[in-house]
């Protein structure tokens, strides 16, 4: 699937992952930021060209290239993926950012044009996010979108140091996708414009309820 995800206003657009956008991301690479993963390390920018083909080939992943609006450099790469539309479910995760981008509104703008996207566009009920029981910093993110703690797989996966990692598994579900968004929506836009930016989304969910009701649109 191929999609481009703008989220004006909040300095990032997604565009389709392709194998070029390893060039700008092997950089920033290294050992201690890729810990987390499930993946292997990439030791070459030819290994992480490999890893996105691996996914830009998967059509139950829709991977993308986060762009920083301001700069127009890439910034990371994040994806849905584990797509299956029969049972109204999606995963989001494959994320990483340069430091440089890390305690930043890069992830939590991506993030949120993401759950946007599967809620809104692909229209799921149940959107997954887990993480390695160890990375708090991760854990922390996915709790300040509103996500619900599942549980935790023991053992779920094998480490790239050979141990048995255990993973932290959440979900945030269709209904609770407002509150979220609206958690989001305030985390990032400036106060100045909050009170315009509340009411387009209001009014974003009338017409989602109108919709889904198959009643009259609000005039």
């Amino acid at each position: 699937m191929q999609h481009n995800i703008s989220l004006p206003g909040h300095g990032v657009r997604l565009v389709p992952l392709r194998r070029r956008h390893a060039a700008d991301l092997y950089p920033y690479i290294d050992a201690e930021m890729w810990a987390g993963m499930a993946s292997e390390l990439p030791t070459s920018k030819r290994a992480l060209e490999r890893l996105f083909a691996t996914r830009i080939a998967d059509p139950s992943v829709i991977a993308f290239a986060v762009i920083d609006e301001e700069t127009g450099t890439v910034a990371g790469t994040t994806s849905l993926y584990d797509y299956a539309p029969e049972q109204s479910r999606v995963e989001l995760g494959m994320t990483f950012f340069g430091r440089n981008y890390w305690g930043r509104n890069v992830n939590a703008s991506s993030k949120l044009a993401l759950l946007e996207f599967a809620f809104e566009e692909l229209r799921v009920y149940r959107v997954t996010l887990r993480c390695d029981a160890r990375n708090v910093r991760s854990a922390a993110a996915i709790e300040k979108l509103g996500a619900t703690l599942d549980g935790v797989l023991r053992g779920y996966r094998r480490g790239h140091d050979g141990t048995r990692v255990d993973t932290r598994v959440y979900s945030l579900l269709e209904y609770e996708w407002p509150a979220s968004r609206s958690g989001l929506v305030q985390r990032l836009t400036p106060a100045d414009l909050l009170p315009q930016v509340t009411e387009l989304i209001e009014y974003s969910e009338q017409l989602m309820r109108a919709d889904a009701q198959n009643a009259p649109l609000p005039a």
